[in-house]
């Protein structure tokens, strides 16, 4: 019996959507005149900021998104401001440098319609080490390490909502929580969708506070959980589905297979750097939470809209 073929499916905002692709390299849309740039009196002792926060998340973003060094990025910004007119004064790369590690990084997004179906996984960044063609062939020269990304995408609008940035060490399970508490309280959340690396108390008790339906692969031998609370309740129901109907109908069913959509955007983040390019946790913090900011405003320009065709 020959298998059945795969469903093809086409873009129908092809037009719209070319523009947005084009639209991405326009520097009109990272660079705004109408930015506050100078930063106002801060009425305490001390030597008072220059730049607002805004002013150094626009040059960590030429930065990010070009691949520049920090002298580059000054050299960079300065030109922009002499080709729009601007006679604004430019952060020298010391100053992008100390004040990237206490930037409280804005990352924009678009609202929900109704109550937002959250995807949440997590994915990894090279911060120090030899590459992989250096490693096999002359041996690793020092340890390697990783910064572990745990994201929180809107699949409506495919938007990042919530982000953390830990070692390699920690967990998927312990950083939902957290994730959960990014979004607004006045922000309903219907659906919460992830993978089995979830399946424990402390995430299912988390997403029924918020009042959410979970949508977590139960683990192939998880038991029964002994508890009454809504979130033992629902994770206990979803496990006996999964034996009764299989895997692969309560996927299908409940629409557990959206969660490709958070590993789609993995792998747009890592597309803007494999590596983390800072040295200490702090900016390498920020400059991840700059990356994603950056796919958000993708995002927005526009996305595709496809529909089966067959």
């Amino acid at each position: 019996m020959s298998r059945p073929k795969p469903p093809t499916y086409r873009s129908t905002n092809w037009h719209d959507y070319n523009a947005a692709l084009a639209r991405r390299r326009s520097l009109s849309i990272w660079f705004d005149p109408e930015t506050q740039w100078l930063a106002a009196p801060t009425g305490r002792r001390g030597r008072q900021p220059v730049f607002t926060d805004a002013a150094i998340q626009t040059c960590l973003t030429l930065k990010a998104l070009f691949g520049l060094p920090l002298r580059q990025t000054t050299g960079k910004v300065a030109s922009l401001l002499e080709l729009a007119g601007l006679d604004w004064p430019v952060a020298d790369f010391s100053t992008l440098c100390r004040r990237q590690k206490t930037l409280t990084v804005h990352i924009p997004y678009r609202p929900s319609t109704g109550a937002l179906h959250l995807l949440i996984d997590s994915t990894g960044g090279k911060a120090e080490g030899d590459g992989e063609w250096l490693a096999r062939k002359h041996g690793p020269s020092k340890p390697r390490d990783w910064r572990k990304v745990h994201l929180g995408i809107d699949a409506e609008t495919l938007e990042i909502r919530a982000i953390e940035i830990t070692g390699s060490r920690v967990g998927d399970a312990p950083m939902q929580p957290d994730l959960l508490d990014q979004i607004p309280g006045d922000q309903s959340i219907g659906i919460v969708t992830a993978d089995g690396a979830y399946d424990t108390r402390a995430c299912h008790t988390a997403i029924a506070e918020r009042g959410a339906a979970a949508v977590i692969t139960p683990r192939r031998s998880g038991k029964p959980w002994k508890e009454h609370t809504a979130g033992a309740t629902a994770r206990n129901e979803a496990l006996r589905s999964c034996r009764r109907l299989g895997r692969a109908i309560w996927k299908g069913w409940t629409g557990y297979h959206r969660r490709s959509l958070v590993e789609a955007k993995m792998r747009c983040l890592k597309l803007l750097g494999e590596r983390v390019l800072s040295r200490d946790f702090d900016r390498q913090v920020a400059e991840l939470q700059i990356r994603a900011a950056i796919l958000n405003r993708f995002t927005a320009l526009g996305t595709p809209i496809t529909q089966r065709a067959g």
